[in-house]
């Protein structure tokens, strides 16, 4: 049993276009195992982002899957075709990974940091 994950792929410089992935299925799985997958098994290049290892840093792995905002580590994979593209209305920085951080909590490069007096 697949799965076919179709992907928006692109970043700020280049033109988005979608990638088609088979991915092996089995009951139970969610969007971000396939995923983990495709980056492991087929493509490291893949950008998505996720923190399942911290629970303070939930909510990396959300991105529009079949047209709804919704996390992947939580929606189950499915047979069949799956659409999966970055959140709209954020900046884009590649593949799935939007910026996140609200603008005034970013690091720039010339952030520099004042020494308690």
């Amino acid at each position: 049993m697949n799965a076919t994950l179709i992907i928006r792929r692109g970043d700020p410089q280049k033109p988005a276009s979608d990638a088609r992935f088979e991915v092996p299925f089995a009951p139970g799985q969610t969007v971000l195992d396939g995923l983990r997958w495709v980056r492991s098994q087929i493509d490291p290049s893949l950008a998505f982002r996720f923190s399942c290892i911290n629970a303070n840093a939930c909510k990396e792995c959300m991105m529009v899957i079949d047209g709804e905002v919704d996390y992947a580590c939580t929606t189950r994979l499915h047979e069949g075709e799956m659409t999966l593209a970055p959140l709209p209305n954020k900046v884009l920085i590649g593949d799935l990974v939007t910026e996140i951080a609200p603008p005034d909590e970013r690091l720039t490069p010339k952030a520099k940091v004042r020494k308690a007096t």
